[in-house]
Order: C-alpha cells, then structure tokens, then sequence
C-alpha cells in the first residue's frame, strides 16, 4: 500500500522545487508532476520526492489527524503495526 503524505508548501524555488512541512519535518520535493499552480501556504499529497496533487487544507488536517491517531495508537499498543487495516476499518462503517 502507498500512501501520500499531506504536505504544506513553505517555499518554492526558481526550479519548481517546494520546501514542504510533513508533521513537522521539513523536505524537499518536485512540483514537477502537479499540472496546475501551487502557493506557498497550499497543501500538496507528496509520494517519493513528488508533490502528486493539490488538497485543500480541510481535507489535509483530516488527513494529519487520522496519521497521528494511527501513530498514536500504534505507540500505546492499542493497534500492532502488523494488524491488517491498523484499526481504521472500524471507523469508515
């Protein structure tokens, strides 16, 4: 399974390159893929060193929640890091 990771834009540079905080980490990445304008301040999904597509920042801090309640859970042993669907199958029935 994949996963792109919500992202907020903070920069982006002359060569189309964004610097981009992920739960605090900043990195860098390639707008290269993205057909339409990206701003500082916007959210991007980022997968391998790439921003895939926009997101509006509503759906990225839902998104960013459910990764922190994962990790959370994952870290107090509520859920395994083995465990099939990490627990979330419960929450979309």
């Amino acid at each position: 399974m994949c996963l792109s990771i919500p992202s907020r834009v903070v920069e982006i540079d002359e060569h189309n390159n964004a610097t981009v905080e992920t739960l605090g980490v900043l990195r860098k990445v390639s707008l290269d893929l993205i057909d339409e304008k990206v701003e500082a301040g916007e959210y991007v999904l980022i997968h391998v060193g790439f921003a895939m597509g926009k997101i509006s920042e509503e759906e990225a801090k839902e998104s960013l929640a459910l990764y922190e309640e994962i990790a959370a859970k994952m870290r107090d042993g509520t859920i395994d890091e083995l465990e099939g669907d990490m627990g979330l199958a419960d929450r979309f029935d």
